[in-house]
């Protein structure tokens, strides 16, 4: 035992950087900032790393709720800390549900998903409001229609809704499907678009 912790210190160098450092730090560092705001629909969180968004967290009944999903601690550790780009994406996520905005222009970091993931995640951005698409419209687009199953794990891990328009995906029967932040949520951006009276 004695012998590796001694190792550690020269190792450290070399290693660190090929190894530990990027998987360890990335997730606690890449987080820079939050900021917890309320809607008419409730009170929503949007997150940042320097590359740029990196979760959203959809309207919830308290602000305390939405700072857990985030993982901040406390609404006094947000205080005086909002980024030009945080305050944008308030802004096009607050027009957006106010029924005056229909995309998103802002930066966003998808290096918490898997390529996978990502290549899914891309796709999702592709469709347009007021658009519908099935998981195996999306799976086609992505590698085939075997990777259905796939897809709709890639959908419920998406970190930032709305954004990332995961909602506009229903099953191939245009039946609701599912949808990770709860159904009701889900009708209720539909009904925002105007796409809801052509699902069964």
């Amino acid at each position: 035992m004695g012998a590796k912790s001694g190792k550690a210190p020269g190792v450290r160098a070399g290693d660190n950087k090929r190894d530990h450092s990027t998987p360890r730090l990335v997730p606690r560092a890449s987080r820079l900032a939050s900021v917890v705001f309320q809607t008419p629909w409730g009170w929503m969180g949007v997150s940042e790393t320097m590359k740029g968004i990196n979760a959203v967290v959809l309207p919830k009944a308290s602000r305390q709720a939405v700072l857990s999903e985030l993982g901040s601690p406390s609404a006094e550790s947000l205080e005086g800390r909002t980024s030009p780009r945080l305050r944008e994406a308030q802004a096009q996520l607050i027009g957006y549900l106010a029924g005056m905005r229909r995309s998103f222009d802002l930066p966003l970091d998808l290096s918490r998903g898997t390529s996978f993931q990502q290549k899914v995640w891309r796709t999702l951005r592709s469709i347009s409001y007021g658009r519908l698409r099935s998981y195996q419209w999306v799976a086609i687009r992505v590698g085939g229609s075997q990777y259905a199953r796939a897809v709709g794990n890639a959908v419920g891990a998406n970190p930032m809704p709305i954004v990332i328009p995961c909602h506009r995906i229903v099953a191939q029967d245009m039946s609701l499907g599912g949808f990770s932040c709860g159904l009701p949520t889900k009708r209720k951006l539909l009904t925002l678009e105007g796409t809801l009276a052509e699902l069964r």
